[in-house]
Formats: structure tokens, C-alpha cells, sequence
């Protein structure tokens, strides 16, 4: 290409386009365009204070509405506006004096950045008119009004006290904003935290009066830990939209964040995989992100919280976080206030502890596993789902052994542990095999996991016989079954029957259906392990060398004796009945296994 045909040309901007993108897109919510104007009214309090050293201290921000007239307007005691600022400021698209003075003063109280947020006023009004006196020329008045944001008028005004009213003519769609009790529910939640008093209509409290309970400054008498506790969780109430609060857990400024407020565990009973997770996050102030759930790590999915920062940098539309090294930090901060929180509620609070963990056991079961220490603090306090109810670890140990059930309960497995008057854990349960390979690591012992072939050989000790038995064997007990001739207890159970859990998944993952159901990334990495497996028996039928009814059989084959079939068939009979509950595959006929039955009976009657 010829370097000598290059232009240096200027782009051409629809600026009408433009403020149609940046007034009625930017913004989720059409109602965020209040929280702009009160933080707009904040900035200019603030910057007040620190370009007038005689500006009076106390200051506040009025939300006035009229719902017959369709109007808000919003006052503010602010530094107000000259003509020129209006202007370089109000009237020029990312322009901001806010900013200008941030990077002048580095306040961490000024929230606005991008000089847009006055913009979001044209998506709920007709008509804006801004009525402005500056404190630096306290004798003139300015009003500014525009009905779209691309065009305005700015004329001369008789001088108001010094500060701001912003006034919006709502939109038909929008004049039921105009009511003072939709604005307090709005605007409560925006300015809960925000320095500045908010007032709405003519009220005399405002609607950030109370401070949150990390800032509040304790007097000369020391609180006590009791009472500390009820206000942070009544706080904790207040926003908790969902669930009431069990207890609450202190957020404090770390190395590396200034992050600070407060956590709380959630009254739902939850399972391991619900994600409940509810953080609204304050920048300067201001509630920016009402569910940053990413903040808080992906185990806690029971955890609700509310948390402030100066450093957190907002998106331009201010509803979302950049992921700077900022948010990281946070992330990092959040995380370990909550495992530093749980476990002093463990060590001061017992009977919230217990209900944390009745509540969400089973999340707590998988949440064990992120972190080391959450595993040393949960330990011994979780319960294993197991085939006589919830149990504490302890309590499945049976002289160093753990047995987990790898199946789905009902199975033959169950019925061998009732024999056994054993609990057996339930393997089907989230998070629990990954728990009990880990608790076993840490504090020894045996994980027998019925249902793979490495588990079945230390609960089954096998054995052999000559090839003829084993033959007769398979033709009269067997519906598909390896038979494995073995010696177990309890003696009095003749056979058991053990599907081979993994080679089950290794047949459903290997299947063309699970193409269409599990990403392709995910099945490659699955299929991977599973190649290495054996899927070529799916079922056992472990034979109990030691239980008399076998012993008798397979001597009554060996001498001939007439009716050994018919005995082995009662024995074939009580496999399946006893399947029955279990089986999925429908080798098994139950009716034809009680035909048998009946016929044994008669035969034994008649001889």
C-alpha cells in the first residue's frame, strides 16, 4: 500500500446515538439513575468541604417526591456549579470534576470516575432542570434544563442557598418513582452506608442514620461480646433478603486489602451444590454490586455478607467490579475472614455452631476439602450420610475400617452391613468419598469402598474350587454374574452380589449418550481415567464358603445327591428376593425366584 494515500482523519460521532447508548443501556436498571444523582449531591458535599474551609459541617442530601406531579427532585448542600463548570462538567460526556479532584486530592471519599452518571437521568425523566449556586460566586443562580441530554438551555437564576436541585419530569413509565415510599425502599438500600445524611420528603431521619456496626465508635465502657454480636446480627438481618442470619462473622482491613463489614451464615438448609452466596459491596460508600457472589469463594454458597472498600474499582456503568489486583486481594481477604469466622464461632458460640452445622452439613462437607484448616475444624463436628442415618466419622470405624457404599442404596451391600449390625456410608452423597479418602489420610486407618474391585478384596477374602463345582455353580446360582467363591462375614449369609461401580461408569461414559450430555472437554478427561479400568465383569456373586448352607450343597453335589439342584435353585431363589429392592437391569425375575420357592417348600413337605 502506498504510505502516501494514508489521512489523518477525524472519526464522525452520532452524539445522539451515543447518548442513547450511554442513558439507556449502560444501566441495568433504569432506577440506578437515583443512586447517580445522590452520588452525584455526595461528591459535591464533599467537595465542598474541601475547597470552602468556613463551609459549615453538618450537610445532607434531600430526595423530594411528588407522585400527582411526577417529579424528584434532589437537593444537596453541595459546592453547586458555575456557568462554565455546567458547561466543561454537566453538559460534556465523560468529563467529571470528580475525577479531576480525585486525582488532585487522592480522596478515597469522592465515588463518582467517569462522568457519566448524570446521563442515566434522561432514561427516567422528560425533562431535567438543574437549579445551581456555586459557593464561589454565592450571588449568581444558574438552570440548566435539556430534555434528551444533547440539547440544552442555561440561563441566568435567581441565587438559592448554596448547593444543588436536580429536578426530573418522570416519563409516564416511570412516575411511580414519584412516591416518597418508593424512594425510601430504593434508595435505603443504595445509601445504607453512605457518610452523607439522606433524607426523603420531609422526613427527619434519615435513611442512613445508623451506622454499620465496624464503624461504629465504641465510648469508654467496653461492649460486651454478647451485645456486640445481637447488633451485628440485627444488621445482618436487615439485609439479609432471603434467610434469617444465624450468626455473623467480622470482616477487618488485611495486608493487601482494606476490605471491611460483615458475613453471615445463612438460616437455609442447603445442599452441596446450591450456590445461596449474597454480597452487596460499597465503594466509598455507595452500594455499587448487590450480588457479587464472586467475591466470596465457590464452597460458601451458604454465606450472605455486606462489605465496603475504597480500593474496589467499579465498571463505568458502577454495577459491576474490574478484575484488578484490587478484587483479588479481596477475594483473597473475604475467604480467609470466613475460615478465621467459623472457627471462633465454633470456640464462643456453640449453639450457633450447631445449627451451622445441622444446617448445611453437607455443604460444610465439601467445603472441608478447599482448605486444610476448614478440614481440621469440621473433622470431627460433620455427619456422613450412611445407611443408619447421619454419623460422625468415629462412629463408622469398625477396628480401623471405614465401608462405603460406592452404589446406590438397597443394594446387596446394605443388606450385608445389616447382617452385620454396621453402619455403611453412603458413597452416592456429595462430597463424601472425597472426605473419608481424605480423613482416613490424615488420621489412618482403612477406606474399604464396596462396589470396586480393590474394596471387594478386603471385605471378601476370596477362594477357590475345582472347576466342575464352579461350573454347576454358575449354571444354578448365576444370572450373569462372575461367581467368586469367598469367606466373609456375617457366616450366616450365604451369597452377596456386588456390582462393579466403576466399571458401570466406565460403560455410561464410553456410551454414545453421554456425547450428548457431558461437554467434550470433560469427557475426554473422564474417559482418560476410565480407560485404564476393567469393565469387562460389571457384577459379582461372592459364594460364603463358611455359611453352612453352602457347605451342604456343595457336598450334596459332590455325592450325588438328587435333590442338590433344587437346593441350589432355594439358594438362587433367595438372591433374587433379596435383589429384589435393587436390581435395575431386569436380569432378575422375582416371580419365577418365589415359583421356586413354593416348589422347594412342597417338595420338602412331600418327602
Amino acid at each position: 500500500m502506498n504510505d502516501t494515500l494514508s489521512q489523518v482523519c477525524t472519526a464522525d460521532v452520532d452524539l445522539g446515538g451515543l447518548m442513547t447508548v450511554l442513558g439507556q443501556h449502560l444501566y441495568s436498571t433504569p432506577v440506578v439513575a437515583l443512586r447517580e444523582l445522590v452520588q452525584n449531591a455526595h461528591d459535591s458535599i464533599v467537595r465542598r468541604r474541601m475547597e470552602d474551609p468556613a463551609v459549615p459541617e453538618q450537610h445532607l442530601i434531600r430526595v423530594e417526591g411528588d407522585l400527582a406531579a411526577g417529579i424528584v427532585r434532589v437537593v444537596d448542600s453541595g459546592a453547586g456549579l458555575t456557568d462554565q463548570e455546567i458547561h466543561r462538567y454537566l453538559a460534556t460526556v465523560g468529563v467529571g470534576y470528580t475525577r479531576k479532584l480525585r486525582e488532585e486530592t487522592q480522596s478515597d471519599e469522592l465515588i463518582g470516575m467517569f462522568g457519566l452518571g448524570f446521563l442515566s437521568a434522561f432514561v427516567l425523566a422528560s425533562r431535567v432542570t438543574v437549579t445551581t449556586t456555586s459557593w464561589q460566586t454565592p450571588e449568581l443562580g444558574w438552570c440548566y434544563q435539556s430534555s434528551n441530554g444533547e440539547q440544552y438551555t442555561l440561563t441566568p437564576a435567581e441565587p438559592r442557598p448554596v448547593g444543588t436541585v436536580v429536578e426530573l419530569v418522570l416519563r409516564d413509565s416511570y412516575r411511580n418513582l414519584g412516591g416518597n415510599g418508593m424512594l425510601a425502599k430504593i434508595l435505603r438500600r443504595y445509601c445504607a452506608l453512605l457518610h452523607v445524611p439522606v433524607y426523603i420528603g420531609q422526613d427527619d431521619e434519615a435513611l442512613n442514620g445508623e451506622a454499620p456496626p465496624w464503624r461504629q465508635v465504641q465510648g469508654t465502657v467496653v461492649e460486651h461480646a454478647v451485645q456486640a454480636r445481637r447488633k451485628a446480627l440485627a444488621f445482618a438481618t436487615r439485609f439479609e433478603e432471603r434467610f434469617e442470619p444465624l450468626c455473623t462473622l467480622p470482616i477487618t482491613p488485611s495486608p493487601g486489602s482494606d476490605v471491611r463489614g460483615l458475613l453471615w451464615v445463612q438460616d437455609g438448609a442447603t445442599y452441596g451444590t446450591s450456590d445461596n452466596r449474597n454480597l452487596s459491596v460499597f465503594v466509598r460508600g455507595m452500594l455499587l454490586d448487590d450480588d457479587a457472589r464472586d467475591l466470596l469463594p465457590a464452597w460458601a454458597g451458604f454465606i450472605g455478607g455486606v462489605i465496603e472498600s475504597n480500593r474496589l474499582t467499579p465498571t463505568a456503568s458502577r454495577e459491576d467490579l474490574q478484575r484488578d489486583d484490587a478484587y483479588h486481594a479481596a477475594q483473597s481477604a473475604l475467604t480467609e475472614a470466613l475460615i478465621d469466622g467459623l472457627a471462633q464461632v465454633a470456640r464462643q458460640q456453640p449453639e450457633a455452631w450447631r445449627r451451622v452445622l445441622s444446617r448445611h452439613n453437607e455443604a460444610l462437607l465439601g467445603a472441608a476439602l478447599c482448605d486444610p484448616r476448614l478440614f481440621d475444624l469440621l473433622a470431627e463436628s460433620v455427619r456422613i450420610p450412611t445407611s443408619q442415618g447421619d454419623l460422625s466419622v468415629r462412629s463408622l470405624l469398625d477396628k480401623g475400617r471405614i465401608h462405603i457404599n460406592m452404589g446406590s442404596p438397597g443394594g446387596f451391600e446394605d443388606m450385608l452391613f445389616r447382617a452385620l449390625h454396621m453402619p455403611v456410608a453412603r458413597g452416592d452423597r456429595y462430597a463424601v468419598v472425597p472426605f473419608l479418602r481424605e480423613w482416613v489420610s490424615r488420621h489412618g486407618g482403612v477406606l474399604i469402598e464396596l462396589g470396586t474391585e480393590h474394596g471387594n478384596r478386603k471385605l471378601f477374602s476370596e477362594d477357590s474350587l475345582p472347576a466342575n463345582e464352579l461350573d454347576w455353580l454358575n449354571l444354578v446360582l448365576g444370572n450373569g454374574e462372575k461367581l467368586v467363591p469367598a469367606r466373609f462375614e456375617p457366616t450366616a449369609l450365604p451369597l452377596v452380589v456386588v456390582h462393579d461401580r466403576e466399571a458401570e461408569l466406565k460403560r455410561r461414559l464410553e456410551a454414545d449418550e453421554a456425547d450428548k450430555r457431558i461437554s467434550v472437554a470433560a469427557l475426554q478427561l473422564v474417559r482418560a481415567f476410565t480407560a485404564q479400568l476393567d469393565d469387562s465383569v460389571t457384577r459379582r456373586l461372592y459364594l460364603n464358603l463358611d455359611n453352612p448352607a453352602v457347605t451342604q450343597l456343595l457336598q450334596a453335589y459332590r455325592q450325588g445327591h438328587p435333590q442338590a439342584e433344587e437346593a441350589a435353585g432355594l439358594l438362587q431363589a433367595l438372591k433374587v428376593i433379596l435383589a429384589s429392592g435393587a436390581e435395575q437391569g431386569g436380569q432378575l425375575d422375582l416371580n419365577a425366584a418365589l415359583g421356586r420357592v413354593n416348589r422347594v417348600f412342597s417338595l420338602l413337605l412331600s418327602a
